[in-house]
């Protein structure tokens, strides 16, 4: 069994949500077949190496391309393409892949980005679309949260090309998969005989087992990917509105932004009282460890969020808007605070109410049985597994 696992973004060190995913992915994937892995590489970052991915049979980096540029954004508008797919269309990528040899038995594409590259694998029709997220969905979300008007027209202008697209390789690709049932419902609407698997976002279990919690939690924290707009803009509001109520009625706590790449706006939150900005951590689990609670106050994107579950596994409780646990079966009050980002004084209450002990243990042990019950990167590898020798004992 051979697969050709394609990535827009290079899986390691694994910095976020889409790192984590693929990451885990493919590793779950080489426990079943010979895997070939080939990605845009990260500017100035070393290539990988065996030492980086032990379970890749052979590790192919090519330059990522420029994004965003002037040329791509014009043909963004005037083209069929949408900006997204331009950002990684590359003829060094045409190049690399033309020089594999393509016979394999299945290709994962991880994204919709990657969609110009199908042509390379004429004979190998089976190829599958890791959908991190509904990127029309997350594209037309991100022009109703956007403040400036020609930004909006451009997104809602991509968001109908992608839409496009995604309604053609529904009907076209052997397979796909996505992080929740929403999701899966959401395109079997659109495509019902196309084949939809939920393979759910997951965490290390093992990795945040025992923690030696700290008995005075001080810590607020925020934790993700600190280039990605929806976490930069609810980071900013929460930090500039709802953190303010908190410190004027819980004295001594601070508000930790851990990820990496902060933007210098992010970067200048660290001039609120009581806030600080970590940057790339090398481990986040000390930022846990002395955590009263997580907060996931988004407004927009997609897809569903690790972040949730690294700290549940990790015992900490979460606050989160609608938005944030969305595609998550989780109950509120029993394993999982919500609150709304407008509502900026019930991110306070919920605060307040886990000072409490007994509070604080009994949520986050409701919300570490979920997660050791469902959302194991072993378990989830193992689905991934059986879904695609499925699909390749019945193929269409």
């Amino acid at each position: 069994m051979r697969i050709l696992f394609l990535s827009p973004r290079q899986c390691w060190p694994a910095l976020s949500g889409a790192k984590l995913r693929e990451y885990h992915l493919a590793r779950a994937l080489s426990r079943w077949a010979e895997l070939t892995y080939v990605y845009f590489a990260d500017a100035g970052d070393r290539p990988l190496s065996s030492a980086d991915l032990p379970f890749a049979t052979h590790i192919v980096a090519v330059p990522k391309p420029q994004v965003y540029g002037p040329w791509n954004l014009v043909r963004g508008i005037t083209g069929r393409w949408p900006l997204p797919v331009l950002n990684y269309t590359s003829p060094e990528m045409n190049e690399a892949l033309s020089r594999l040899d393509t016979a394999y038995d299945l290709v994962h594409f991880d994204s919709i980005h990657m969609i110009r590259y199908a042509e390379v694998f004429k004979k190998t029709p089976r190829i599958i679309y890791d959908w991190h997220n509904i990127e029309s969905e997350a594209m037309r979300r991100y022009a109703q949260s956007t403040p400036s008007g020609a930004r909006r027209i451009y997104a809602n202008l991509t968001a109908r090309k992608l839409e496009a697209l995604e309604r053609e390789i529904l009907t076209s690709a052997f397979g796909h998969i996505v992080c929740s049932e929403r999701e899966q419902e959401q395109l079997l609407n659109i495509a019902p005989t196309a084949r939809v698997k939920v393979i759910e976002n997951g965490v290390d279990c093992a990795y945040f087992a025992g923690l030696n919690r700290e008995p005075a939690r001080k810590r607020i924290v925020f934790v993700g990917k600190m280039d990605y707009y929806p976490n930069i803009e609810a980071v900013i509001e929460f930090a500039h509105i709802a953190w303010p109520l908190v410190r004027a009625q819980l004295t001594g706590l601070t508000l930790t932004i851990v990820g990496a790449y902060p933007t210098a706006e992010v970067q200048s939150l660290a001039s609120i009282p009581g806030v600080e900005v970590t940057g790339t951590v090398p481990d986040v689990r000390p930022y846990y460890r002395d955590a009263l609670a997580a907060v996931v106050p988004l407004r927009t994107g997609g897809g569903t969020r690790l972040k949730i579950l690294e700290a549940m596994a990790a015992g900490v409780p979460v606050i989160s808007s609608t938005m944030g646990a969305e595609g998550l079966p989780v109950t509120p009050d029993r394993d999982i605070l919500i609150s709304e980002p407008d509502d900026h004084e019930s991110w306070l209450r919920h605060l307040i109410e886990l000072q409490s002990v007994e509070r604080r243990t009994q949520l986050a042990s409701h919300a570490l049985e979920l997660v050791q019950a469902r959302y194991d990167w072993n378990t989830l590898g193992q689905t991934l597994i059986d879904t695609y020798e499925a699909w390749l004992r019945k193929p269409r």
